[in-house]
């Protein structure tokens, strides 16, 4: 359960840091209010998750889906960069984020 418990918090993460392109530098206040909403759960669920993850493992997790997803958004929603490299990088972060958690198991 911890561990859905994590990944929906790094999908939060994922939300939050999104969610920042759209607070216009926290002048709009609906974004700003769903920013600060989804952090506030990230950060919350990420503490229930350590209750019994280990902390290394379940933060590298935690920062890998935000890190991945945020990339990813970047790109679908804001013309960001695609190239080879990046996505190379990305998928690269994707083994570790599974072998953190294969290393577990």
């Amino acid at each position: 359960m911890n561990w859905i418990i994590l990944f929906i918090a790094g999908l939060l993460e994922v939300a939050w840091a999104i969610g920042l392109k759209y607070t216009d530098g926290f002048t709009k206040l609906w974004p700003t209010v769903g920013t600060v909403f989804a952090l506030v759960a990230s950060f919350l669920l990420l503490g229930l998750a350590l209750k019994t993850l280990p902390v290394g493992t379940a933060y590298a997790i935690w920062v890998g889906i935000g890190s991945v997803g945020t990339a990813l958004l970047g790109i679908l929603l804001f013309g960001e960069s695609a190239n080879v490299l990046k996505l190379v990088s990305l998928g690269l972060i994707c083994v570790g984020i599974a072998g953190l958690k294969l290393a577990h198991a």
